[in-house]
């Protein structure tokens, strides 16, 4: 899934995220996006889709998913690399890569290379995972992906400084070394997960939150909760944001309502079926752009 979040208007308090297929039109719905004001494009992360799953996904009432092995999940960082030629102000994000799923030279690498070809425009969503079939597959140790992640972050910034560092962890310890292209500015870092445990470690690491769908009133007491975590952090006084899922698009006083609360970006379905054309995507992202992007909250 991939998507856009708006950047003028509303966007002063809220960004909006808004999903489009993956084509051969992709480069120009960025493009549209950009043009009808929004900040930026998001994708999802799955590496396949196994025959038997074994998982069971969790923010489904009966563990089911709703895609099939047919539904594209194509390498976030290869779209963010191409979108980011044809565009100028678009920023990216992944909304979520799986981090434990890949040592973390690769994921620093993918990410740092993406950050540097489009000038600083990304932001690294990322989660712990929760199909533990990639686990078993990729040889990648299921149990441990919490703790891991928790180094992970730690050994990605070390690497995008660009200069000569070691790391000494439970998980990953290695000698003095150096990675280039290295971002010119520090890539932001949000995290999801819905357990305790992931939200404090967002609240501890993280430079933001994003949410599976909620009520206003949830998102509420869950805003009030990471806000309680991060000051027993010490990171009160810190910024942080506050991306929720929110899928259908709705009328700008509900963006209002959010922006209320503290919610700072919504990620949304598309604003046309699966069967529009690429006319009609960019059609409807400049028709939410006049309707809610250019309105002020």
């Amino acid at each position: 899934m991939f998507g856009s979040f708006a950047a003028e208007g509303v966007a002063r308090a809220v960004e909006f995220f808004t999903s489009f297929g993956f084509d051969e039109a992709l480069g120009d719905l960025a493009q549209a996006a950009e043009a009808a004001g929004y900040a930026g494009v998001t994708a999802a992360d799955h590496v396949f889709f196994p025959a038997q799953m074994h998982s069971r996904y969790p923010y489904s009432p009966d563990g089911s998913v709703y895609w099939d092995g047919t539904y594209p999940w194509p390498d976030p960082w290869v779209l963010v690399g191409a979108m980011s030629m044809v565009t100028s102000r678009l920023r990216f994000i992944t909304s979520v890569y799986i981090l434990p799923l890949r040592h973390p030279f690769i994921v620093a690498k993918s990410v740092g290379t993406a950050a540097v070809l489009s000038g600083n425009r990304v932001i690294l969503g990322g989660g712990v995972g929760w199909m533990r079939d990639e686990f078993d597959l990729l040889e990648s140790d299921f149990t441990t992906r919490g703790a891991r992640t928790d180094e992970i972050v730690d050994v990605m910034r070390l690497l995008w400084t660009g200069e000569m560092v070691e790391y000494r962890g439970n998980h990953f310890d290695f000698d003095r070394l150096q990675m280039s292209p290295a971002p010119t500015a520090p890539v932001p870092i949000y995290l999801g997960g819905e357990s305790e445990r992931a939200l404090r470690r967002a609240a501890r690491i993280a430079d933001g939150y994003i949410a599976v769908p909620h009520t206003v009133d949830e998102t509420e007491a869950l805003i009030a909760k990471l806000t309680a975590l991060r000051a027993e952090a010490g990171r009160a006084g810190q910024p942080f944001a506050f991306v929720i899922i929110d899928p259908v698009p709705a009328p700008v006083e509900h963006y209002r309502d959010l922006a209320r609360i503290g919610v700072t970006g919504v990620i949304m379905g598309p604003p046309v079926g699966p069967e529009a054309t690429a006319t009609e995507h960019a059609d409807a992202l400049h028709r939410f752009g006049e309707q809610v992007i250019s309105q002020d909250v």
